[in-house]
């Protein structure tokens, strides 16, 4: 009905740039950043708009329960949460903020390159344990190394621009795009079969989708150089994690920087999943953070003015 109150419900920690935009744009807010699936059901035919990140899943039920649903604002970029096809349907618009966090994300998994290469966290460990292990833990120089990003982005471009002057030679592939490194002139865009071949470390940037879905399994890996280092802040489920654990156990993979696992609600892992992850904190050739790559206070508020930005432009 015409004067109905428009209102949306916040379901993460924002800056108040976002929660002061959206009450100047004639939003009633409710702002409650721990809500449940079950929560946001309760509220749902209410809702004109609802802002979420990845703990939120928006099934097609519940976008057919959200009555005067208008859009579902994602802070971050992958839309796997969302079931597209039917916010088509219900003519909800999905909002996401590509680009906001890539700096972060760049910067981050650059972090635990260099540190997995020059052996940090163990030297650091070690010492702390009290002890003096000098040549146990010699690293390796990157500007020695062939880089391969696989998916050119945002955050993979982000990725890519820290190389600009570390004499290391990149390398990147993206089925999708063509001429989209001609800012980057130190990188080479490659084909699949270069990146795998010759790459010493494989950074992955791509959506999860039923084509990128176990991309990174036995016979990815087979085609790998001998030692290659795996990085993935992009999805877990991109990577084959029995496949991944074998390969460092055969030392066909030579270390691996995950910032996103198949499964990160660690309560509720399976078996499998557990002797997987039991297996992936023994080694000292892993670097696992807790999907943090683009979480800083400055992508924080970048991600809230873009997803603002987008709200002026379809109110």
């Amino acid at each position: 009905m015409a004067g109905d109150p428009k209102v949306v419900l916040v379901c993460d920690y924002v800056e108040h740039v976002l929660l002061n935009g959206l009450n100047d744009l004639g939003y009633k807010v409710i702002y409650s950043p721990e809500a449940t699936n079950q929560q946001v059901s309760e509220l749902i035919d209410e809702l004109t708009g609802v802002i979420v990140n990845t703990r939120t899943k928006f099934d097609r039920d519940l976008m057919k329960a959200g009555k005067k649903l208008r859009f579902i604002g994602r802070l971050g970029v992958g839309l796997d949460i969302f079931d597209e096809q039917a916010a088509q349907d219900y003519g909800i618009k999905l909002i996401n903020t590509p680009g906001a966090n890539a700096n972060a994300v760049g910067e981050h998994i650059f972090g635990m390159l260099l540190g997995l290469v020059r052996n940090i966290p163990a030297a650091n460990t070690s010492v702390k344990s009290g002890y003096w292990l000098r040549e146990k833990q010699r690293g390796r120089e990157l500007r020695c190394m062939t880089v391969g990003i696989i998916g050119c982005g945002n955050t993979g471009k982000a990725f890519a621009s820290k190389f600009a002057n570390w004499e290391t030679i990149v390398l990147s592939y993206d089925k999708y795009k063509e001429h989209y490194v001609d800012d980057l002139r130190f990188v080479r865009e490659s084909s699949l079969d270069e990146v795998m071949e010759l790459s010493d470390v494989i950074s992955l940037h791509v959506p999860l989708t039923k084509e990128t879905l176990g991309m990174v399994d036995s016979a990815f890996l087979t085609r790998c150089r001998n030692g290659v280092i795996i990085i993935n802040s992009s999805r877990g489920k991109v990577i084959d994690t029995a496949a991944l654990v074998e390969g460092l156990d055969s030392g066909k993979v030579g270390g691996a920087c995950l910032d996103v696992l198949a499964n990160e609600k660690l309560e509720s892992l399976s078996a499998a999943e557990k002797n997987h992850f039991e297996r992936l904190c023994e080694m000292d050739n892993v670097i696992l953070t807790p999907h943090i790559a683009g979480w800083t206070f400055q992508s924080k508020r970048n991600i809230a003015q873009q997803m603002l930005n987008s709200l002026h432009e379809i109110d």
